[in-house]
C-alpha cells in the first residue's frame, strides 16, 4: 500500500510540475503534437529524467512558433528559482550587444576596442587594444594574451573577475597572437563586451540588461554579480530560471522579437546565427563551429538533420535554438563540478530531438 501511495504522489506532483503551471504572459501554449513532437517519447525521457542518478537536473523547457510547448523542473526547482547558468551568460551578453547596437551605441562590429576607452580615465589601457576589433573578442580570437585553461596568463579571470574594479586591469592585458587568427577560450572576451556596453550606455550590464531586455521580456527573478563600482561580469555570474533562459532563447529564434517589440534588429539576428567563423570539431565533439559567442552544431537524428546554435555553460546548462524550426530548448543543471553535465544534456537534447515528428 505504500509503495502505490508514494507513486501516486509522485504522478501527482508530476503533473502538478507540467498541468497546472500558470500562462505566461505574450507566451501562450501549444501541445506537443500541434508543436510536432511525440508524446510517447517526451514522457519516456521525462522518466528517465526523474530516475537519472544524480539529483542535479533542474529544469526542460520547450518553446516553438513563441509558444510555450512543454516545461518541467525537477529535484525541488520550480519555475521562479534560479540558477547559475554559467559561461551560458557570454551569448547572453552577445545578445545584448546587439541590443546597444539598435541604440546607437555601438556602430559597428569592426570598431577596435580602444576606441570605446579614453586614456584619461583608463591610464593603463594597452596600445595593443586598438587592434582588437568587437567581432574578434565574439569570435574568442581577440589575441589577448589569456586563456580559461591556462590560470598563468595575464589575462585569466583569477586576475580579475573578483575585483573591486577590474576594466582598468582587462584593459591593460596585452596580445600574446594576431587578432582574428587563433581560437582561444577566454573569459576577458565577453568581459570587454560587456564593458563596452556599460562604457557607452553609462549603466552596469545587469541594469542594461534588466531594463532593455529582461522587463519586456516579464523576466522579474534574476541576479547577475556586478561589484562595488558597478561592473558587471558579462562572462558569467548571470542566475536565472529555467523558463527565463529559454525567452531570451526566443530573441534569437524570432529574428530579435519578443511579442510585438523588436528587441534586437533582425540583422544582428541572423549574422549571429549564420557565424561560423572557426571550426572546433577537433575540439569537442559536442560542438562543429563558433561565432558570435555561441556555439554551431549540425546533427541527423532518425535521418533527420538538425542545425543549431547553442549557448554552453558548465554543469550542462544550454540553451539551443533551432532556427529553422522555429524552436528553443532549454536544459538547466547544478551538476558544476562533475564532467557529466554536458554530455547528459547532449543525450537529452538528442532525445528531444528524436522525438520530432
Amino acid at each position: 500500500m505504500r509503495n502505490i501511495i508514494v507513486t501516486l504522489l509522485l504522478v501527482c506532483l508530476r503533473f502538478i510540475a507540467y498541468g497546472q503551471m500558470p500562462p505566461v504572459p505574450n507566451l501562450p501554449s501549444i501541445s506537443l503534437e500541434d508543436a510536432g513532437l511525440n508524446r510517447d517519447s517526451m514522457n519516456a525521457l521525462i522518466d528517465d529524467i526523474y530516475n537519472f542518478d544524480n539529483s542535479d537536473f533542474t529544469g526542460l523547457v520547450i518553446i516553438k512558433d513563441h509558444k510555450l510547448v512543454t516545461e518541467w523542473h525537477f529535484n525541488t526547482y520550480w519555475r521562479n528559482q534560479i540558477l547559475d547558468i554559467r559561461s551560458a551568460g557570454k551569448s547572453i551578453s552577445s545578445l545584448l550587444l546587439g541590443v546597444a547596437m539598435k541604440e546607437g551605441l555601438v556602430e559597428r562590429l569592426d570598431q577596435d576596442v580602444y576606441s570605446f576607452f579614453s586614456k584619461e580615465k583608463y591610464p593603463d589601457i594597452h596600445e595593443d587594444l586598438k587592434k582588437i576589433k568587437i567581432s574578434h573578442l565574439l569570435d574568442m580570437a581577440s589575441g589577448l594574451d589569456a586563456d580559461t585553461d591556462r590560470s598563468e596568463t595575464p589575462g585569466h579571470a583569477v586576475n580579475w573577475s573578483g575585483g573591486e574594479e577590474w576594466v582598468q586591469y582587462i584593459l591593460s592585458v596585452p596580445l600574446a597572437d594576431k587578432p582574428g587568427e587563433k581560437w582561444v577560450y577566454a573569459d576577458i572576451n565577453a568581459a570587454l563586451v560587456g564593458a563596452i556596453i556599460e562604457e557607452t550606455s553609462g549603466m552596469s550590464l545587469r541594469d542594461f540588461a534588466n531594463e532593455k531586455v529582461f522587463k519586456p521580456l516579464g523576466i522579474k527573478q534574476f541576479y547577475w554579480y556586478t561589484n562595488e563600482t558597478n561592473q558587471t561580469v558579462a562572462a558569467g555570474t548571470l542566475y536565472i530560471s529555467t523558463l527565463d533562459f529559454a525567452k531570451l532563447g526566443v530573441l534569437v529564434a524570432n529574428n530579435g522579437k519578443w511579442a510585438d517589440k523588436q528587441i534586437v534588429q533582425p540583422e544582428y539576428i541572423k549574422k549571429l546565427i549564420a557565424s561560423r567563423n572557426f571550426d572546433l570539431t577537433d575540439y569537442w565533439e559536442q560542438t562543429d563551429a563558433y561565432g558570435m559567442l555561441w556555439y554551431k552544431k549540425s546533427r541527423t537524428i532518425n535521418g533527420r538533420k538538425f542545425d543549431y546554435l547553442w549557448a554552453s555553460g558548465r554543469g550542462g546548462n544550454q540553451l539551443i535554438v533551432i532556427p529553422n524550426e522555429n524552436m528553443v530548448i532549454a536544459l538547466t543543471s547544478t551538476a558544476y563540478g562533475p564532467r557529466y553535465g554536458h554530455s547528459r544534456a547532449y543525450k537529452v537534447l538528442g532525445r528531444v530531438l528524436g522525438a520530432m515528428n
